[in-house]
């Protein structure tokens, strides 16, 4: 359980968070690209080379919608430095586990953003808390809203701050955007399945994801887990291809993504792709 002392919902809610710049260029798309499976079985397959190479330069090569998501990294804090009031947390004991973003337009090849980050809810479930943040990235120049990230931790360990009978549960975004996904019974239009690489979770760190639960051993122990690979991020890229490969519009493709985080995936592990609608991405293990 938290200490109350430590993990304080009110002082939480009136922090203002800081407003962390976030600049890339397009190596780090490409690497990005590269590092979730782009090429990994066809170097010549010209779907997913374009995410890392143009024959009229770098700065031509298309990129991910999925990147977004590496937008917002540096939004969560870091439970053992403690830098937000109200909120402390073992971070070797976080998990992720969605992941909401929204495109507002085509992720450029480069850009220099602004990110505004808030506080989108918080929920005491007992043995752990779940937090959500969302980031709003700007772009510096035109001062455009370029993509929003809400991401959902379970920071186990930090629940049991409120009373028993009735735990607190605070959200401020509307119902229509709640973060609670069903999973629809009906059978799949497309399923893809592909096979995690054995360095593949420590290339994927280089795009700027360090959780050390992808990396070491004995991180991963004390959080009661092994090494693992952030399964989505593989899959992400996948059901980016299986869009491509719909009659979906092209204008409403990648506007918003959704991504429940059921399962982990270890090296060489097969893992598959379920799609029973585009705004929604089911996970799941082959053994």
């Amino acid at each position: 359980m938290a200490d109350s002392s430590a993990f304080d919902p009110q002082r939480l809610l009136s922090h203002k968070f800081p407003e962390p710049d976030f600049n890339y260029t397009e190596r780090d798309a490409a690497l990005y690209a590269l590092d979730i499976g782009a090429c990994g079985r066809d170097a010549t397959d010209s779907d997913e080379l374009k995410y890392a190479y143009h024959e009229k330069g770098q700065q031509f090569i298309q990129v991910l919608p999925t990147f977004a998501a590496l937008i917002s990294l540096g939004s969560l804090p870091n439970g053992s430095d403690v830098p937000v009031p109200g909120l402390e947390f073992d971070p070797r004991l976080l998990l992720h586990g969605q992941q909401y973003i929204e495109i507002n337009k085509p992720l450029p090849s480069k850009a220099s953003l602004r990110n505004e980050v808030s506080l989108a809810g918080l929920h005491d479930k007992g043995k752990a808390a779940i937090l959500e943040l969302e980031t709003r990235s700007y772009e510096k120049e035109s001062g455009e809203l370029l993509c929003m990230n809400r991401m959902t931790a379970c920071l186990r360990g930090a629940g049991g701050f409120s009373n028993p009978p009735c735990p607190y549960s605070y959200s401020n975004y509307s119902a229509n955007q709640s973060s609670v996904v069903r999973i629809s019974k009906s059978q799949p239009f497309a399923v893809f399945e592909d096979c995690t690489q054995p360095a593949q979770a420590l290339l994927y760190r280089l795009s700027g994801d360090y959780n050390s639960l992808h990396a070491d051993p004995m991180v991963a122990k004390v959080a009661g887990l092994v090494p693992y690979f952030a399964t989505t991020l593989l899959l992400n890229f996948r059901f980016i291809k299986a869009n491509n490969s719909t009659t979906t519009s092209t204008s409403s493709r990648g506007k918003a993504l959704e991504v429940n985080y059921l399962f982990y995936a270890l090296c060489r592990q097969k893992v598959g792709l379920r799609l029973r609608h585009l705004s929604l991405v089911q996970t799941a293990l082959f053994q």
